[in-house]
């Protein structure tokens, strides 16, 4: 595997096309492995490209175009190697979880309610998008307790240990509530 994150492959410049038969272009284009088409040139690894030349249009502009090719690194195939085995993980549990329950119609009534519900959740939203001034009206009033909440809690040293503090009593309260119901399972 290569270490390099990216590498030039080539470069095509076409420049005072005005006159130039398509053969010519066709010909520096195959040279710089572009293939050219009646609408867009693309090169060989699938990036777009602006037409260079059609037949009966002329044009005096200078076009360049650098192909740029991505390699992966050792850095990225070991992010997916990680996401991996906690997708794995996760679906393990959720194995495990599914196994372990007796009440498994219930558990496929709640998880199909669960999905009825985030769509109607979207159609609302869409809903409420479409009528007029209450998209302004909720933007206005985002970014109005946004500005509290930067002023309230992170605008100063005191106020940041607050939150922090509030968080580490939620996250407290979270773990308590985990572990008592693993204890009832």
């Amino acid at each position: 595997m290569a270490s390099t994150s990216a590498c030039v492959m080539s470069a095509v410049s076409v420049g005072s096309v005005a006159g130039a038969p398509r053969a010519q272009a066709e010909r520096v284009a195959s040279v710089n492995n572009v293939l050219l088409s009646g609408r867009r040139a693309s090169s060989i690894s699938g990036v777009a490209l602006p037409s260079l030349a059609r037949a009966g249009v002329r044009t005096e502009a200078k076009r360049s175009l650098t192909i740029v090719a991505a390699k992966a690194t050792k850095e990225a195939e070991s992010t997916v190697n990680e996401t991996t085995a906690a997708a794995e993980d996760f679906l393990q549990s959720l194995q495990d979880a599914w196994e372990k329950s007796d009440d498994k119609p219930a558990i496929a009534g709640l998880v199909a309610a669960g999905l009825i519900g985030v769509w109607a959740a979207f159609g609302l939203v869409g809903a409420i998008e479409k009528l007029p001034l209450i998209p302004d009206i909720f933007e206005i009033v985002g970014i109005l307790f946004s500005g509290w909440f930067v002023y309230r809690y992170l605008l100063f040293k005191p106020d940041r240990e607050e939150l922090l503090k509030i968080i580490d009593e939620q996250k407290a309260k979270i773990t308590v509530m985990q572990s008592e119901i693993q204890k009832l399972l």
